[in-house]
């Protein structure tokens, strides 16, 4: 730990790293792009030719899915993701989760994805950050925290994590939490640790060839960076490590600190925009509460009815009765926000068990009905409208408007709200090419979000 500072950081990349959900995959770019790292988030593995579209890039993401998904697909399809990543180089290959944790033994387990990945990279022991302070979540003594509207919750006592509709937090110690998804050793480095600094010690003292995973406490800017630092020299020939973007924040402040990196430069201010569309997807009390703003602020808002969609007989109809109220608003000026539900009350999500069972469908099939519903919402108003900026919140509802657009690649814009930047598109498809889009996690943002938006934080 005490070796002298290098001049310079290595040449080529720095950090690949597959994201869980869409909307995390935006918040790793931006935590990169902030400080100054050329970043480019694929929506598929990047070939060669594609690569070349962005010189002197140091980071490359690749957006997933797998935060909804069981421990069968992820099987099936993370080893080929992971081994795609790996072969581009870079020191650090990240499985990017959300810093609320989202995951079980049977759905977005990131046990699993941490065997998939060590088994694709090897290493002495795989580094683990969950706390991210910009974004106000903490880990303490391997207890995760995250504020809301000020007010700190223990995870499993969250409003909306400890009842989440899929992954319910019902354990804040993330060690007690993981062990039900992994048989992988797990060890701490805790705060006394860190703030002593012991804690290279501590890791030297944990990794061995079973490559255990190693949870690092995160509470202020100083731990983020004895964390950065410790993943930093402790990386190896190659170290695998299931993060949060604090794993960005962290790396970044340990090199602005040796000066590799400039002061934080940030990220430039959008301009306003004359119109914006927005789907939802998003069960979060926060998401809901900006629906509500918006339509008490001049939005046209417009409710999907799930019932209607899931059902074969109803889907298409009730995806063009939407379409066409919500291009209406929008070619007389007027931005328009699609949901299906407006927060964990909405009566679309208490009765959505009993929706999904009337229309023959499992839960995670109806779900994703839902999804490509608003995905079809959103395609079609591209199609008929003039928009040239857009909005998708939920991990999973981005994830398939994205698919539907035909997006390559994504890069930083402006900033907007922490974890959710405007992006520039990457498609093939001219028409598309060069539209903005933000993708917001469903607890990202303010009230006034979508009015953020719309006027940019510029204007």
């Amino acid at each position: 730990m005490n070796a002298p500072a290098p001049a310079a950081l290595p040449a080529g990349l720095l950090l690949a790293y597959y994201g869980d959900d869409f909307t995390g995959s935006t918040d790793a770019m931006e935590a990169m792009a902030s400080a100054g790292i050329p970043t480019v988030l694929f929506l598929e593995p990047p070939t060669p030719d594609l690569l070349q579209r962005f010189p002197g890039v140091r980071c490359v993401g690749l957006a997933g899915s797998s935060r909804g998904r069981d421990t069968a697909w992820m099987e099936a399809e993370l080893p080929a993701a992971f081994a795609s990543l790996a072969r581009l180089g870079a020191p650090v290959l990240q499985y990017k989760i959300c810093s609320t944790f989202d995951s079980s033994p049977t759905i977005g387990s990131i046990g699993k994805a941490i065997d998939l990945g060590t088994r694709a990279l090897g290493g002495r022991w795989a580094p683990m950050v969950v706390g991210a302070p910009r974004l106000k979540r903490y880990q303490l003594f391997g207890n995760l925290f995250a504020a809301v509207d000020g007010e700190g919750y223990r995870l499993d006592r969250h409003p909306t994590m400890a009842r989440h509709p899929v992954t319910p937090m019902a354990e804040a110690d993330l060690r007690v939490h993981l062990r039900q998804q992994t048989a992988r050793r797990i060890a701490l480095v805790d705060m006394v640790q860190l703030q002593s600094g012991h804690g290279g010690e501590r890791v030297a003292a944990i990794a061995g060839d079973d490559t255990p995973v190693v949870l690092i406490d995160v509470l202020d800017e100083a731990t983020l960076l004895a964390a950065g630092q410790l993943i930093w020299e402790g990386r190896g020939d190659g170290v695998f490590t299931a993060s949060s973007s604090g794993l960005q924040y962290a790396l970044t402040a340990y090199w602005r600190k040796l000066g590799l990196i400039p002061p934080l430069p940030g990220l430039p201010a959008a301009q306003p925009a004359p119109v914006i569309a927005a789907v939802s997807g998003s069960c979060s009390p926060v998401t809901g509460a900006q629906i509500g703003w918006a339509a008490r602020h001049g939005f046209a808002t417009e409710r999907l009815d799930v019932g209607r969609i899931l059902r074969d007989e109803t889907n298409e109809a009730e995806i063009e009765r939407v379409v066409a109220l919500a291009c209406a608003a929008a070619r007389g000026g007027t931005s328009v926000v699609v949901y299906s539900a407006s927060g964990p009350e909405d009566p679309a999500v208490a009765g959505f068990e009993t929706m999904a069972r009337d229309a023959g469908l499992s839960r995670p099939v109806a779900a994703r009905r839902v999804g490509a519903a608003l995905a079809q919402v959103m395609r079609r108003m591209l199609d008929r409208t003039r928009l040239t900026r857009i909005v998708v919140a939920g991990g999973d509802s981005s994830g398939e408007v994205a698919s539907a657009l035909g997006i390559s690649a994504l890069s930083v814009i402006a900033g907007m709200a922490p974890g959710a930047p405007l992006c520039r598109v990457w498609s093939r498809f001219a028409q598309r090419d060069g539209l903005e889009i933000v993708l917001k996690g469903g607890q990202i943002g303010d009230e006034s979000f979508f009015g953020s938006v719309l006027a940019g934080n510029g204007g």
